[in-house]
Parts: structure tokens; sequence; C-alpha cells
């Protein structure tokens, strides 16, 4: 009988832990994975929206105003008459939401 008990009591402590364990993983996803995800999904979106005449600002720091957006590629001019052509997942952030935030 003994025995019995002290093994339910064990496998208490089992379920005990295994709750735990879910609520850390749910700790993690609400508070660290799915915030990032809906980050992604904000810098997506704003990514799309870029058009010709945009400010933008680059992963590099290069600072321009959107010259010719394609599916892959965004064309900046840097100076008058400078142009450089960036991937589209370099482009960070324009210069007007930078400044708002």
């Amino acid at each position: 009988m003994n025995i019995l008990l002290q093994a339910a009591a064990g496998g208490g402590a089992m379920g005990s832990s295994l709750i735990m364990m879910v609520a850390i993983i749910a700790v993690f996803y609400f508070f660290m994975i799915r915030p990032q995800q809906k980050k992604q999904k904000e810098v997506t979106k704003a990514r799309e929206a870029l058009k010709a005449g945009d400010k933008v600002v680059t992963a590099g720091g290069i600072h321009g105003r959107i010259k010719e957006v394609s599916d892959s590629w965004i064309l900046v001019e840097v100076a008058d008459g400078v142009r450089i052509k960036f991937e589209k997942t370099s482009v960070f952030a324009s210069s007007s939401d930078a400044a708002q935030k």
C-alpha cells in the first residue's frame, strides 16, 4: 500500500513539472515569439508600400529617395544623379517613419 501511495505522489510531481514546462513555453511564445512575428509582418507590409519619391534609410545607413521600385530591388538616389540599386530587404525604414518614432 505504501508503494502505491509513493508512486501516486511521484506521478503528481511529474504532472506539476509538465504543467510548469507548458507554462514556460506559453510565456516564451506570448512575450517573445508572437511580438517578433507581428513586428516582421509590419516591416514586410511597410516594404510593400514603398513607392517612388519616398525617403528611405538602408541597412547600411544610407539615406536617399526612391526613384524606382521592382519586386526584389529598389533604385535609390543618394545625391543628384547618383543612384544605387538595393535589395528590398535591406531597406528598413523610411526617413519620415524614423523621425516620427
